[in-house]
């Protein structure tokens, strides 16, 4: 592809601006559980379920959070196993963690009042400069630059930027474009517009696959669809290694319906949720069980689990223990009562519910 990105000189005129406010009132999304309100603890929530997960997932989980934890005050006053049990199947579970403590600070430092500048709120836990800018910009109309993934892949294409964005300082460099267009007038109004409309080009128009440039309101300047190649934008030679791993989950209960359960070590897969005890062979689960139970051992056809990086291939293998009888694993009994309580991992819960 011919390098375009050092031709590229600030481009603050307003055509990009005025282009994706007026088609976002006319086009954009309109209806998600999120919008239609400047309620900086709801527009919060939704951004941090967002991140690395589709919008159809998130709707669900956005009003069963909302249903429970109606404001920050809420929030911050749970425990952790409850947001991590309502959490349960977003995957990324350090989101959940984080957003958990930024609501205790939020109450503790902010009287429960998110703070109105990007700046202020990148101060708490598990808020980034883009997340920091979308819940300003939609919220208090503030000046800023948001670029997620959607916002991304439309400013490279409009600007033709094919720099490598697995270098910081390329991202930074685009990051100081995208400021530049920014809308300049009527800032409480077009700002939120704008934030929305430019993840709503790159949710719906500005797709990786297959964009609808036809559609699109950005055609006329955009250096991609002049160059006949908007798929080739972004470029990011970053490229994660997926691995795999095998598990035996030892599904242990009892006769009255408590279940064996182990918390998770942080860091790590599933950290801070209760999952089943976890072996690296059959053999290895055979071995932390008394000899009298080995041949009461029901073992469940293997399933096939994806995380970001890796695929976990797990075996779930069922037995029935008295109460008394504890397995050679780390873990506790937690009774019929407790158990459906706590977070778990979205494998070992769809294996609870019989999915």
């Amino acid at each position: 592809m011919k390098r375009l990105v050092k031709q590229l000189v600030p481009r603050s005129d307003q055509f990009l601006a005025q282009a994706v406010v007026q088609w976002q009132a006319n086009h954009g999304r309109h209806d998600l559980p999120w919008q239609n309100t400047r309620d900086p603890y709801r527009v919060w929530l939704s951004e941090i379920m967002l991140q690395q997960t589709q919008v159809a997932t998130v709707q669900a989980y956005f009003v069963r959070f909302l249903n429970r934890f109606p404001d920050v005050h809420a929030l911050a006053s749970a425990t952790l196993d409850e947001v991590l049990s309502l959490w349960s199947g977003l995957g990324y579970y350090s989101r959940a963690r984080n957003m958990h403590r930024c609501a205790q600070e939020v109450v503790r430092l902010h009287a429960g009042v998110f703070p109105s500048t990007a700046g202020q709120l990148q101060d708490l836990p598990g808020i980034g400069p883009s997340t920091a800018a979308a819940i300003t910009s939609l919220c208090f109309g503030e000046r800023v630059a948001i670029l997620d993934g959607n916002v991304k892949r439309v400013l490279t294409r409009y600007l033709g930027f094919d720099a490598d964005l697995a270098q910081a300082k390329n991202e930074q460099l685009l990051w100081q474009q995208a400021s530049t267009l920014l809308p300049a007038v009527d800032l409480a109004q077009n700002m939120p517009r704008y934030t929305q409309g430019m993840m709503d080009l790159g949710a719906t128009l500005c797709t990786a696959k297959k964009p609808v440039c036809a559609m699109c309101p950005l055609r006329a300047r955009c250096v991609a669809f002049a160059s006949g190649n908007p798929q080739g934008f972004p470029v990011n030679t970053r490229r994660l290694k997926r691995t795999a791993l095998s598990l035996w989950l030892l599904w242990a209960r009892s006769e009255d319906g408590a279940l064996w359960l182990s918390q998770r070590p942080t860091p790590g897969v599933w950290a801070g949720l209760y999952c089943f005890a976890m072996f690296d062979s059959h053999a290895a689960l055979q071995a932390a069980l008394p000899d009298d139970f080995l041949a009461s051992l029901k073992d469940l056809p293997a399933f096939k689990h994806v995380l970001t990086h890796k695929d976990l291939h797990l075996h779930p293998v069922q037995v029935l223990l008295p109460g008394g009888i504890k397995p050679d694993a780390a873990g506790e009994w937690f009774e019929a009562g407790q158990w459906p309580r706590l977070g778990m991992p979205a494998p070992v819960s769809k294996l609870l519910r019989g999915d």
